[in-house]
């Protein structure tokens, strides 16, 4: 990773996984442009920085006119890299709106590599997803896997890896394509019907409430702390050229989602009822990550298990 200061842009940066990559950032000494559009990302996640000269927030939509949005910030201080995290991050959304999710997801993605192009940035980093596998034979599941997604969202994460993987190979544009795995931690929206089932059992379990489990609960995750998942974009950030990826993000570790009913009820002391209900329909079964290459190309090797990650976000 560079020691030198740069200056990084981060859309998305307002949401969830964006906004712990804006603290480590700055936390590094970086300066950092948030773009986001603030349709599901927050500004209170983001406030502890109110007053910081090296950071600037951008309203804007990533599938829109960046050019518009960018050009003055990087005319007086040029941007050197992007972390590239707005989507429209929701599987459901994307069955019920594939357009606006192609808008966004594929469509977002091509402008910032445009952009990212025109103005020769030094790295794209691109947050990706598992749910370019679908519902895969071989769990843990290696990058090489065949990749057959079940969802628009899927779809448009793939071929989003492509463009990337394409302008680094056309245009030279270095470039590194992240498949992350299930992401927990703090600033996750257990209010949002598509948020992370952990910060969902958190919710429920500090309110008394007995955790729902769909099915049998013996679908297996592999659940990775958000900062290792930073850790694992900064790191790609400033890597070297001939990184591109699709890199796994994720433990290398399957837990069923009983077992992580259980932990959740163990690391809050809780003793609540854990009741099971229909299966949700076009649910991957099994989920896990082959997770070498990340470390071998990157050096990135998660440090959170489990129930360390449920920890760290008690007193959140």
């Amino acid at each position: 990773m560079s020691e030198d200061i740069e200056r990084v842009l981060v859309t998305g940066g307002a949401g969830f996984i964006g906004s712990h990559l804006v603290d480590r950032l700055l936390a590094s000494g970086h300066q950092v442009v948030v773009l986001d559009d603030f349709s599901s990302g927050k500004r209170e996640n983001i406030a502890q920085h109110t007053g910081d000269a090296r950071l600037l927030v951008i309203e804007a939509d990533v599938a829109g006119d960046l050019d518009a949005a960018l050009d003055t910030a990087h005319a007086a201080s040029p941007i050197t890299r992007v972390a590239h995290l707005a989507a429209k991050v929701s599987v459901v959304a994307s069955l019920e709106d594939p357009l606006e999710d192609l808008r966004v997801n594929a469509g977002g993605t091509l402008r910032v590599l445009e952009w990212a192009r025109r103005h020769a940035v030094r790295k794209v980093a691109f947050a990706s997803s598992a749910a370019v596998y679908g519902d895969v034979a071989e769990v843990p599941t290696p990058e090489r896997a065949p990749c057959a997604p079940i969802s628009p969202y899927g779809i448009h994460k793939r071929s989003s890896e492509r463009y990337l993987a394409l302008y680094a190979e056309v245009h030279g544009l270095p470039t590194t394509s992240l498949r992350f795995l299930n992401v927990f931690g703090p600033r996750q929206d257990a209010s949002s019907p598509y948020s992370g089932v952990i910060s969902i059992f958190f919710e429920r379990a500090r309110a008394g409430l007995p955790l729902t489990v769909y099915g049998d609960g013996e679908q297996t995750r592999d659940f990775v702390y958000v900062a290792d998942v930073t850790d694992a974009l900064e790191r790609a950030l400033f890597s070297s050229p001939d990184v591109v990826g699709p890199l796994n993000v994720g433990t290398g570790v399957g837990t069923s989602v009983n077992q992580l009913a259980a932990a959740v009820l163990e690391v809050l002391g809780a003793q609540l009822e854990v009741r099971h209900d229909e299966a949700r329909g076009g649910e991957i079964r099994h989920s896990c990550a082959v997770v070498d290459a990340a470390a071998q190309q990157l050096g990135f090797h998660a440090g959170y298990e489990l129930k360390r990650g449920l920890a760290e976000m008690i007193d959140v």
